[in-house]
């Protein structure tokens, strides 16, 4: 029997959010709440929906993982082949959440993708398992495959070219900074009146607002 979605329903009440509670720059709080994410134990603290829009106007969403941060924006990585790439070629306008649960909180971006110089990719690269570096060469990422054993081959294959040597980054392989212009903060509150403070960037300077729930 399906479950009646009607009844699911959690009551939010592990705390609240107000201005005075925010750092002024929206990076450091995220910061913040992303170091009390880890400590609390959750699964994949880093995991993000990226979501992007193509030349069709058709969005689409996708779990990636945040692998920097810094004072210019959110760093992924991926290949440059992928749907979520050509999306972000063809529109670099995109958004990023955040989804932790437990914590009932989630953390909303919206910015724009700029291409990560090779430099940071090949350190970024450098600092991955063996394995997956084998599979950035292995995987054409979004096309169709007619099969399981097809990958393993193609893994297989790129295991038996870089053997006994480093892995090489693929030309096809890099990533990308997502520069915010709006960061919002969302903390579950009782009864559905959740606290929601955004970020909007001004030129160099954010102001910060509240928004109904």
């Amino acid at each position: 029997m399906d479950p009646d979605l009607a009844s699911l329903r959690r009551e939010y009440a592990e705390g609240g959010l107000d201005v005075e509670d925010l750092d002024l720059d929206p990076v450091e709080m995220f910061r913040r709440w992303l170091r009390e994410a880890v400590a609390a134990g959750m699964h994949e603290p880093n995991a993000m929906v990226l979501s992007t829009v193509g030349v069709a106007q058709r969005p689409s969403s996708r779990i990636v993982l945040l692998k920097g941060l810094d004072e210019r924006g959110f760093v992924l990585f991926t290949n440059h082949t992928s749907r979520k790439a050509r999306e972000l070629e063809a529109n670099p306008g995109c958004s990023l959440l955040f989804p932790w649960h437990p914590l009932e909180r989630q953390v909303r971006v919206e910015g724009t993708a700029h291409v990560l110089d090779r430099e940071s990719v090949e350190a970024y690269h450098r600092s991955r398992p063996r394995g997956a570096q084998l599979g950035a060469w292995a995987s054409a990422q979004s096309k169709p495959v007619a099969s399981r054993a097809e990958l393993t081959a193609a893994y297989d294959a790129a295991e038996e070219r870089f053997a006994d040597q480093p892995v090489p980054v693929p030309d096809h392989w890099g990533g990308y900074r997502v520069v915010p212009d709006t960061v919002e903060f969302w903390q579950g509150r009782p009864s559905r009146m959740h606290d929601r403070l955004v970020y909007a960037r001004t030129g160099s300077r954010w102001g910060i607002q509240r928004l109904a729930p």
